[in-house]
C-alpha cells in the first residue's frame, strides 16, 4: 500500500558514506557521530569546542574535526566549502542547540535571540551552503534535531520552544520541496535526553534516556525511512496526543501537571 511506503529512502548501509554533524561536541550529536563511525561512515564533526572535537577524533580514527560557530554565516560557508572539496555529504545532521529555561515573568530578549541564532538561523546557513550542491547531485539527506518542546507551548520554554517549532515547520516544508530532487529530509524530536542542555533542569524529566539510546533511535528511524523520528516513545506519544487536545483542555492539563 502506498501509505506504508517509507517517506525517505531507508538508510541502512553507512559504509563509506560521508556525514557532517554540526553540534557534535557532546550529547546527541556526539553519540550519533560515534554510532555512525562504528558503522563505517566517514564522519566530520563540527562544534565550537576544539578540545571536544579533538578528543572525538582521537577516539574515532579516520574521522575529521572542523571547529565551527554555527551562528557565523561566513564560517559555515567556509566549513561547507572545505567539506565539499573532500566529499559532498551523503547526510548532514544539524544538532547544534542552545537552551535556557525561561518564563514570561523573566523575559530576556537577548537570550531569546541567542536561541534563534543557534537553534534556527544556524540551520539556515548550513542549508544555504549545501542545498545547491545536493540538488545538483540529486541525492542526500538533511536531518534537523528539533524537540517535542516545539509541539505546543510549555512552561519554561518561552525561548526554546518557538525555535524548535520553527525547525519542525522548516523540515516539513523542506521535505515537500526536496523530495522531487531525490533528497531525503527528517526531523528528530527527542523527549528528555541526558545532555549538558538538560543538566540544569530542576524538575523530574519523564522518560529520560542516554545520548547513546537517542543515537540508536535516530539510526533506526533513518533505516526505516521515517520523516519524523521521536523518542522515547513512552513519553513522546503522550506529547503527540496533546497536539490534538482542544486548547481549553490542554491549558488546564498542563497547568495542573506543571504549574
Amino acid at each position: 500500500m502506498a501509505w506504508l511506503t517509507p517517506l525517505n529512502p531507508p538508510q541502512t548501509d553507512w559504509r563509506g558514506k560521508s556525514v557532517w554533524i554540526i553540534g557534535a561536541s557532546s550529547g546527541i550529536g556526539r553519540a550519533t557521530a560515534s554510532a555512525l563511525h562504528a558503522q563505517g561512515a566517514q564522519v566530520t564533526v563540527s562544534a565550537r569546542s576544539t578540545e571536544a572535537l579533538d578528543a572525538f577524533v582521537q577516539a574515532h580514527p579516520g574521522s575529521t574535526a572542523l571547529a565551527l560557530d554555527c551562528t557565523d554565516r561566513a564560517a559555515v560557508h567556509a566549513c561547507a566549502h572545505d567539506i565539499r572539496a573532500r566529499a559532498l555529504p551523503d547526510c548532514v545532521l544539524y544538532c547544534a542547540g542552545h537552551y535556557q529555561a525561561m518564563r514570561a515573568s523573566a523575559m530576556d530578549v537577548d537570550d531569546m535571540l541567542r536561541h534563534v541564532q543557534v537553534n534556527f538561523e544556524g540551520a539556515l546557513y548550513v542549508l544555504e551552503a549545501l542545498l545547491p550542491a545536493l540538488r545538483a547531485r540529486g541525492s542526500g539527506h538533511v536531518a534537523l534535531v528539533s524537540s517535542v518542546a516545539g509541539y505546543r507551548g510549555l512552561p519554561n520554554s518561552l525561548a526554546y520552544g518557538p525555535t524548535k517549532a520553527a525547525l519542525t515547520n522548516l523540515a516539513e516544508t523542506l521535505f515537500l520541496d526536496l523530495k522531487p530532487n531525490g533528497i531525503g529530509v527528517s526531523v528528530i524530536n527527542p523527549g528528555f535526553v541526558e545532555t549538558p542542555l538538560t543538566a540544569g533542569n530542576r524538575f523530574a524529566m519523564p522518560g529520560l534516556i542516554t545520548p547513546a539510546q537517542a543515537a540508536q533511535a535516530i539510526l533506526k528511524g533513518w533505516a526505516q525511512g521515517r520523516f519524523e523520528i521521536h523518542f522515547p516513545k513512552r513519553f513522546t506519544w503522550w506529547m503527540k496526543a496533546l497536539r490534538i487536545v482542544p486548547n481549553r483542555w490542554y491549558f488546564f492539563l498542563v497547568r495542573k501537571a506543571v504549574l
